[in-house]
């Protein structure tokens, strides 16, 4: 049997993305670019398995000028695992989204967050749909538990350079996961995780440390 998607080389396995047989060569190659592979696939985890994350040029990090520490990310813990679940729930619930989506939205509610610690409120909404869907949902969502925080969890006030360094912090695990396929959800999964999604659902517990780049 020929593989579906060259038409030449011979098949010899099954692609759950495309639904049907396609040969090892295509699925390298189109695996997350041009095929929407389901998380479960095992050709898509042994992949993920033997990436390495790439290195990171500190000059080439977003907003540098904000440090994110991990006496930070300890301080602001209940606020950080609000976002991802946010961001979670937001980007599944989305068709279509990919990991490029959710580093849009990320990097547009930086830019909004930096100006309003300012004080010179401006909305940088994205222009692509999806990320822009993001962008509203996460802001509605940041300004809600801002409002309820203090009182529901009995945390100090959530300021919006907290917001900031959180959103600093993801925007830079993002580029940690950053494969360079077009359709890749690499980091997504590692938000579901990191929020219970995948325990919920009977998966496994969580995925690997969120670190500082």
């Amino acid at each position: 049997m020929a593989c579906k998607i060259c038409q030449t080389r011979r098949a010899r396995r099954l692609c759950p993305g495309i639904g049907g047989e396609i040969c090892p060569v295509c699925c390298g190659r189109e695996r997350e670019n041009t095929v929407d592979c389901p998380l479960e696939c095992e050709y898509l985890q042994a992949a993920r398995g033997r990436e390495k994350m790439p290195e990171l040029d500190p000059e080439s990090l977003p907003n540098r000028d904000i440090e994110v520490s991990e006496d930070f990310i300890r301080e602001q813990g209940a606020l950080l695992q609000a976002t991802i679940r946010g961001l979670a729930t937001t980007a599944w619930g989305l068709p279509g989204a990919v990991d490029l989506d959710v580093r849009e939205a990320l990097d547009s509610l930086a830019r909004t967050y930096r100006t309003r610690e300012s004080g010179l409120y401006y909305e940088s909404k994205p222009a692509n749909l999806v990320a822009a869907r993001i962008f509203e949902l996460m802001q509605k969502g940041l300004e809600e538990f801002r409002k309820t925080a203090v009182e529901r969890l009995g945390i100090a006030p959530v300021r919006d350079a907290g917001i900031l360094g959180v959103l600093v912090f993801l925007q830079r695990t993002g580029m940690q996961f950053d494969n360079g396929r077009r359709r890749r959800r690499a980091f997504m999964q590692l938000l579901r995780e990191h929020a219970g999604m995948e325990q919920e659902a009977g998966g496994k517990e969580s995925g690997p440390p969120l670190v500082l780049p």
